[in-house]
């Protein structure tokens, strides 16, 4: 059984139209794709219907599974997938992320593990100008945890990250807040690491409730994540296939886009797309070179079964990520050809490890021999967490009636672009100024 899967998620504000060069949104505060994530469920289908096609033609045994990583960006789906079985019987995961190159990376990853996780306080209202000696303002301990924390950031490893919004600040001004939230991200470079982290956020929540004489409602775990570990033996024979695939052949028009948002975000000398693919495998970052960074949840799943990731080119480089300029790409012929070009080399990959009984045998060797000799899995979640299903409702409650009006209609329009009368690629004059 192969397990194919890729993130669906997007980036709140992020809102933006495809194919055009700077910022102009289709809905104002709207949530877009300002990673790209709407592509690698597409290339994953994609290239499952071409492996299909071929074990049915030649008769090869063997069970693709699809999947979609939900919530990606709160890190609040894959470990409960691995907590009720998914890939039990898995025996190759090869995930998918969007990205502006072409590759894939074995060992230790440089991605950090996370712990996101919101402190609720509970304090007592009172009349704020009439009697606040009375109350006891839960917003007053989320500000005191809050100094607390970016004081201590001094004195803390400088491969962490950290922080935070405050999703609950009370309801007005002259009303002494009863209840107030802020949600937190501890990033560190492992498990350990992280889970030390949250229990100096838990100890400063608990020590501002004390100062304010609230106290600490509930601490939820919104979401986690392990920092991923990838197999040797899978993401080489991916190599081989990415570099029998190459890089997608960009069009003028392709390069004119990239480079008019590079220009638009302030790169004095735009490069426009990548067009060449690593000459060799990357080797892994040395655990001492480690300087933290972003997180994926796919690191759960890495932990339990050989997984990689394939990088495809379906984004721009240079851009700032999680960001309206990292939605431009989706839904232009750049998105398509890297989504195609990532299909192929993961359609490629799918047939080698049902045909290379080797290669399956060295990734659990490589598994169970190094990877996991000396570090075992265990959740970052507590028993009675549950998928925090509820985070987004608010804001696609809000914006969803609007957005459905602009849901792509194939049967009127032959590309998304057409449907909503963008002239591909739009940009700024490059003799002006940009504003």
């Amino acid at each position: 059984m192969i397990s194919l899967g890729s993130d669906v998620d997007d980036i709140p504000q992020a809102n933006q139209k495809p194919g055009v060069g700077y910022h102009d949104v289709m809905i104002s505060g709207a949530p877009g794709h300002g990673e790209g994530h709407n592509s690698g469920v597409p290339l994953n289908i994609t290239a499952a219907i071409a492996v299909k096609k071929i074990m049915e033609r030649d008769h090869i045994p063997g069970t693709l599974q699809l999947w979609p990583g939900i919530a990606e960006e709160q890190m609040a789906a894959k470990a409960y997938f691995v907590r009720e079985g998914l890939f039990k019987n898995v025996d190759i995961c090869l995930f998918t992320h969007v990205g502006a190159n072409f590759g894939v990376s074995y060992g230790q990853s440089g991605q950090n593990a996370l712990i996101s996780a919101q402190f609720n306080f509970l304090g007592s209202s009172a009349h704020a100008a009439g009697a606040p000696w009375a109350g006891r303002s839960a917003l007053d301990a989320v500000e005191l945890m809050d100094v607390a924390w970016n004081f201590r950031r001094e004195h803390l490893s400088l491969t962490q990250r950290s922080h935070y919004v405050i999703t609950d600040g009370g309801d007005q001004p002259n009303v002494v807040p009863p209840t107030a939230s802020v949600w937190y991200f501890f990033r560190e470079t492992n498990s350990d690491l992280t889970k030390s982290l949250f229990a100096l956020g838990d100890t400063m929540a608990r020590a501002a409730a004390m100062m304010t004489s609230t106290k600490v409602n509930s601490v939820q775990i919104l979401g986690s994540g392990w920092s991923g570990h990838f197999s040797k033996p899978v993401a080489m024979d991916m190599f081989e296939n990415i570099k029998a695939v190459g890089m997608p052949t960009w069009t003028d028009a392709d390069q004119t886009l990239a480079k008019g948002i590079q220009r638009e975000l302030g790169q004095k000398n735009p490069q426009g797309l990548s067009s060449r693919i690593p000459a060799t495998l990357a080797v892994p970052t040395l655990p001492q070179d480690l300087r933290g960074g972003g997180s994926d949840d796919i690191g759960d799943v890495s932990w339990n079964v050989p997984t990689v990731t394939l990088s495809y080119p379906a984004n721009i480089p240079g851009l700032p990520g999680h960001n309206w300029a990292n939605a431009i790409s989706m839904a232009t012929p750049i998105a398509h050809k890297g989504v195609t070009a990532g299909a192929k080399a993961q359609a490629m990959t799918v047939i080698d490890l049902m045909l290379k009984p080797t290669v399956v045998a060295q990734a659990w060797d490589y598994f169970n021999n190094v990877q996991t000799k000396e570090i075992k899995y265990y959740p970052l979640m507590r028993p009675e967490d549950k998928p925090a299903i509820w985070l987004n409702k608010a804001i696609m409650d809000k914006y969803r009636p609007e957005m459905k009006k602009y849901y792509y209609d194939p049967t009127k329009y032959k590309t998304y672009l057409d449907q909503l009368g963008i002239k591909y690629p739009t940009v700024r004059d490059s003799t002006k100024p940009v504003p």
